[in-house]
């Protein structure tokens, strides 16, 4: 396998539940044990902390991956390999994290996952309170998720097991 260069920002977006806080963990651990400073940015994670003043209106999610953006351009430019784990719902956001990281050594790649998966795989029930119109703006339900416009920088997690998931993220970023 090629050696890979130093800082990286992997951009892992999909449906909330498609895999990609599951992936970004595999996928980091493979590359710290291949040598690589690797920093995980979770959305989760984020919006607990840095983004907790953000919601889920279009205007807040852009704010949300403009701020993650920008951190995730800083650490490579330290030579750290960030991967980011951001739902990223529209072709707008997307193309804003290429804006900012322009330049820089980026892969986007949509975590494709049913509808249907995504929702078993729902252990917070988040899918299940905005369905009841609980809660708001949640992408894929009251709120759109646009898909690509290629596939060809997607791994669809409903066919393949987590270990086939790193390898394909790991072939893909590779070139």
């Amino acid at each position: 396998m090629t050696q890979i260069s130093a800082g990286k920002i992997i951009w892992l977006y999909g449906r909330p539940c498609s895999g990609k806080t599951t992936l970004s963990g595999s996928v980091a651990e493979v590359l710290k044990n291949r040598g690589k400073s690797v920093i995980i940015l979770d959305g989760d994670d984020l919006r607990n902390g840095i983004n907790s003043d953000l919601g889920y209106s279009l205007d807040d999610r852009h704010e949300n991956i403009r701020r993650v953006s920008e951190l995730a351009k800083i650490l490579a430019k330290q030579d750290y390999w960030v991967v980011c784990s951001f739902v990223t719902p529209t072709r707008e956001l997307r193309e804003l994290v290429e804006k900012i990281n322009s330049g820089m050594n980026l892969s986007l790649v949509f975590i494709q996952a049913s509808l249907e998966t995504c929702i078993k795989r729902d252990v917070k029930g988040h899918y299940l309170k905005a369905k009841m119109h609980n809660l708001t703006d949640f992408t894929g339900i009251s709120s759109p998720f646009e898909e690509p416009v290629s596939f060809e920088n997607s791994i669809n997690t409903d066919e393949i097991s987590i270990d086939e998931a790193s390898q394909k993220c790991l072939d893909l970023i590779m070139n």
